[in-house]
Formats: C-alpha cells, sequence, structure tokens
C-alpha cells in the first residue's frame, strides 16, 4: 500500500511539474492592431456622381476621435480597488447538572452509599479575521478601434511591452466603450472601459524570482493531503 501511495505522489509530481504555463510573447495575434478597412470593404458607399465619403470627412467644426476599425485611442489607466474585510465571532456554553434529594429528602444509595453527582460543562469558541488589499494601477496605453458595433458602440484592443535590464513588462487591455466618453483630445479613462479585461505583468528573472517553483507549488496546493 505504501508503495502505491508514493507511485501516485511521485506522478502527481510529475504532472505538476509538465505543466508549465507558457509565459506570454509579444506580438500577441489576439491583441494585434486592427486594419482600417478599405473603400470597398466599407459598408457605406458614395453618393453616386460625388467625389464625398462621410467615412474619410474631416469636419472643421468637429473633433477627430477614434470611429472607425483600425483608429487610434489612448487609455488612461486609472484603476483603484481598496477592500477591507473583518469578522469577530465568540461562542459561549454552560452546563450544571446536579443530583437533588428525592422527594422525601433522602439521597438516593447503593449499599448505604449514597448516590450524587455534580456535572459542569463550559465551552468557549472566538474566531477573529482581518484582511485588506489594495492595489492601483497608473499609466496610458494607446489601442486601436477592432470592431464597430451596430448601436455605435467601440470594441478595443492592444498592448504595451517594456523591455527593461532584467526583463520585460506589458499591459494589454479589451474593452468595449461609448464614442460619446472620449474626450476631445481622442482619451478616455480606463474606468468607461466596459467588460474591461486589464493585464499589468511581466516576463523575465525578476518575475522567475517572485514565483514558486513546481514543488514547492505542489506541497501548497490542494492536491497534497497533509
Amino acid at each position: 500500500m505504501r508503495d502505491q501511495i508514493l507511485i501516485l505522489l511521485v506522478g502527481l509530481v510529475s504532472l505538476s511539474g509538465c505543466a508549465q504555463v507558457i509565459p506570454p510573447k509579444p506580438d500577441d495575434p489576439y491583441y494585434a492592431p486592427s486594419i482600417p478597412l478599405t473603400e470597398q470593404q466599407r459598408v457605406e458607399q458614395p453618393q453616386t456622381g460625388s467625389l464625398f465619403s462621410a467615412s474619410n470627412a474631416s469636419f472643421l467644426y468637429s473633433d477627430r476621435t477614434a470611429s472607425r476599425i483600425g483608429d487610434l485611442l489612448t487609455i488612461n489607466l486609472n484603476e483603484s480597488t481598496n477592500a477591507s474585510k473583518n469578522a469577530d465571532t465568540e461562542i459561549k456554553k454552560a452546563d450544571t447538572n446536579t443530583l437533588a434529594p428525592t422527594i422525601s429528602g433522602r439521597i438516593p444509595s447503593y449499599g448505604g452509599n449514597p448516590i450524587s453527582f455534580d456535572l459542569d460543562s463550559a465551552s468557549k469558541f472566538k474566531a477573529e479575521s482581518d484582511s485588506a488589499q489594495a492595489n492601483s494601477l497608473d499609466g496610458t496605453i494607446t489601442v486601436t478601434v477592432s470592431q464597430v458595433l451596430p448601436n455605435g458602440n467601440l470594441m478595443i484592443k492592444g498592448e504595451k511591452w517594456l523591455t527593461l535590464n532584467q526583463g520585460n513588462e506589458f499591459i494589454r487591455i479589451t474593452g468595449m466603450i461609448r464614442p460619446e466618453d472620449i474626450s476631445t483630445d481622442n482619451t478616455i479613462s480606463s474606468t468607461r472601459v466596459a467588460n474591461a479585461r486589464i493585464t499589468y505583468s511581466g516576463t523575465g528573472a525578476l518575475e522567475d524570482s517572485n514565483k514558486k517553483g513546481w514543488l514547492s507549488q505542489f506541497f501548497s496546493s490542494s492536491w497534497f493531503p497533509l
């Protein structure tokens, strides 16, 4: 039986070592810039006999902001979260039991020896927990419009990579925005991005040094029985 358990543990450790997560790399096709549509690909067709095209028009009294596939848009990252939780639980219980005399005032006896007992029981449970977490992310990233929805909302996506001395850092973002929320300087706050998926992480020696090895992860996981 011990040999079977040992074989099982060795197999789980081997699987944990093989299940390595592939690190992210630049130029992921999912975050690649969207290419603007050609005139033939646009749904809108220019008016017959006219060279005017509303899709390429630049109006004198209007701000040029992202509105078409392939247009650039700058996202101002203004993410900040704070969470705290406190819990305090206390339960007390006490019991006392005593054998009282009978109705005649006599205490029961057996073989001339009186029978009496006292029973005291007390229990107490107290638990306290505190949890606090704070995160913030500031910066900018320029993305492209990847899709224009029928209601006018825009789907955006993009990534930014920074190569440092000991590795790389990257920011990735996808989501949906309203054209009305875009400022006149063609920027929008990340808090205005619906269904946002924002990733800020890194690769390299510094990032690897902050992670547990696969064997340590196994002994800290729910697979380890102790």
